[in-house]
C-alpha cells in the first residue's frame, strides 16, 4: 500500500484537553485535504466510540480519506471503516485480519528493532515506529528512538513506515529524510493562534 505523507491521529483525550470538539477537528482536517485519519479513544465505551466513528465518517463523506480505528477491529468492522491500528499489547495483526478480512488496512506500532523485524514478517500492512522525539501525548510512552531509530527501522522493513512521536512542522522533513514514508501527528496540529486547518495545510505543503 501507499501511505500519504501526513497521518493524522484524532486522540479523544487530546481533543478534550484542548477544548476542541471532534466535529470541529474533523471538519478542519477535511477542509485542509487530510486523507488518512486514525481515531483513538482509550476511555470511551463501544457505543460512544461508534457514535464518534459515525460523526467522523460523515465529516469525510465523499472524500477518499482512509479511516482507521485504534485497537478495536470489531468496531472498525461495525463502523464500516477501512481498517485498524494496533499496538504490541493489542490483538495481533494476524487475528485482526481474521476479524477485518483481506481488503482492510492493518497497522502495527513498534518500538524496537526486534518488533520491526516481526512486523515485517507478519500480517500488518504498514509499520509504525516511535516515539521519534519526546512526546507528552502518551504518559506510558516508550523510550525515544530518534531519527537513527527511524533509519534502522527503514533498513529492517520494506513495508510502508510511519514515524510517530513529537513530530512538528519544524522537524517533519527530517523524519521523512530518515526514511519514513509518513509522519503521524497528534499534538503537533495544535499551535496557539493558528487553526488546525492552517497547520494541517502547512504540514501537507512541507511534506510534498
Amino acid at each position: 500500500m501507499t501511505l500519504p505523507r501526513l497521518y493524522v491521529i484524532a486522540d479523544a483525550g487530546v481533543l478534550l484537553s484542548r477544548g476542541v470538539t471532534l466535529l470541529t477537528f474533523t471538519t478542519e482536517l477535511r477542509a485542509a485535504g487530510v486523507t488518512l485519519l486514525q481515531y483513538r479513544d482509550k476511555d470511551a465505551g463501544p457505543q460512544a466510540v461508534l457514535r464518534n466513528a459515525e460523526l467522523i465518517l460523515e465529516a469525510f463523506a465523499g472524500s477518499r480519506t482512509t479511516l482507521l480505528m485504534n485497537d478495536r477491529s470489531d468496531l472498525a468492522v461495525i463502523a464500516g471503516w477501512d481498517g485498524v491500528h494496533v499496538g504490541q499489547e493489542d490483538l495481533p495483526p494476524e487475528d485482526a485480519r481474521l476479524v477485518l478480512g483481506v481488503n482492510k488496512v492493518i497497522g502495527l506500532s513498534t518500538h524496537t528493532e526486534a518488533q520491526v523485524i516481526a512486523a515485517d514478517a507478519g500480517a500488518a500492512d504498514y509499520v509504525a515506529i516511535g516515539p521519534v522525539f519526546a512526546t507528552g501525548t502518551k504518559l506510558d510512552a516508550e523510550p525515544v528512538v530518534g531519527l537513527e531509530g527511524v533509519r534502522r527501522a527503514r533498513a529492517l522493513t520494506r513495508k510502508p513506515l510511519v514515524a510517530i512521536g513529537g513530530i512538528t512542522r519544524e522537524n517533519a522533513r527530517s523524519v521523512i529524510g530518515a526514511g519514513a514514508d509518513s509522519v503521524a501527528v497528534i499534538s503537533g496540529l495544535f499551535v496557539p493562534g493558528e487553526s488546525v486547518e492552517k497547520v494541517a495545510r502547512d504540514f501537507l505543503e512541507i511534506l510534498r
